[in-house]
């Protein structure tokens, strides 16, 4: 957004923490683009008080430009909320109100009334999907003018995990550590040992879902990378136990009942009941047998902890249509 001349007042709404920040962030940035000696005022909804905001956006004696950004804004008191949005009818020339909202019902009459008055919207979808994360690391190098290889952005995934903060860093530090204009799986390899929890549960997720391709080169990434088998029967177990629990749950319970029932936050629900399909529970005590198997062997009762975590995955995977 630097460069473009922003709107009088801008709503970021969504609580994907990261990109709530870059897009406060551009606003802010494109409105010192046009007046570098803009004065930025940043503020946390709690603490902003009444009167405050008209304060602020009064016009100065010598016509300066400010920035007001006012985060968390689903904290602001009734008597604010109603101040910002008499404000967005009509807003001053001289000033660029940024509001960050997380959505949901709190706060929500600031959010109806900034629209309806006619502020700027931008929103900021929450990336739920291994596919969205994918496109994320690619974003980051195109940014900078580099690339990717597919296969080198899902092996920098699996190695940092899911938070968008620490992929974001990741791609940083791997962008200041080598100079190739595309980045390779051996580079991701070079510098990204993996993170043994993430890893575990990427191979616990292929195998419940039936991908035996793919849970074994996640297993044998991980092995590679010195991830220790006994966290990858740890994994493996506790997903068999995630569709245990939710299967066994009782059919009338929905949403947050289901959720407190089961003992998870209610998006793992969510992806535990679509992993279910295709489980039944003689199938799923099988899988649970194989991997208590694999878990003595990988403790001391085998001679090869890589062999009998990938018989485990393999058991796992053809359990999976059994009923």
């Amino acid at each position: 957004m630097a460069g473009t001349d922003p709107a009088p007042v801008t709503l970021v709404l969504g609580d994907e923490e990261l990109l709530a920040e870059r897009a406060v962030s551009g606003v802010v940035a494109a409105a010192r683009a046009g007046d570098p000696q803009a004065e930025v005022h940043d503020l946390m909804g709690g603490k902003v008080g009444v009167g405050e905001l008209t304060q602020l956006t009064s016009p100065s004696l010598f016509g300066d430009r400010s920035v007001v950004v006012i985060r968390s804004a689903q904290d602001l008191s009734k008597d604010v909320i109603a101040e910002i949005v008499t404000y967005a009818k009509r807003p001053s020339d001289d000033t660029v109100l940024v509001l960050s909202h997380p959505g949901g019902v709190k706060g929500k009459a600031l959010v109806d009334g900034v629209k309806k008055a006619g502020a700027k919207v931008v929103t900021v979808n929450k990336v739920t999907k291994a596919g969205e994360r994918l496109d994320f690391i690619k974003g980051e190098f195109k940014r900078a003018g580099r690339g990717i290889a597919g296969d080198a952005a899902q092996a920098l995934l699996d190695a940092v995990g899911n938070d968008l903060r620490e992929l974001a860093a990741a791609c940083s530090q791997l962008m200041f550590d080598t100079e190739d204009k595309t980045i390779s799986t051996a580079a991701v390899a070079r510098y990204h040992k993996g993170r043994a929890e993430v890893t575990g549960f990427n191979v616990a997720d292929s195998a419940v879902e039936g991908r035996l391709a793919d849970a074994l080169e996640q297993l044998r990434w991980a092995l590679g990378t010195g991830v220790a088998p006994v966290l990858l029967v740890s994994a493996l177990a506790g997903g068999l136990r995630s569709l245990a629990k939710v299967g066994s749950a009782p059919r009338n319970l929905r949403g947050g009942q289901l959720a407190s029932h089961v003992g998870m936050p209610p998006w793992k629900v969510d992806r535990v009941k679509r992993q279910l399909n295709g489980w039944g529970p003689e199938g799923l005590s099988r899988a649970i047998q194989a991997v208590a198997s694999a878990d003595e062997q990988v403790k001391g009762g085998g001679a090869d902890p890589a062999y009998a975590l990938e018989h485990a995955v393999q058991v796992v995977v053809a359990s999976r249509t059994g009923r």
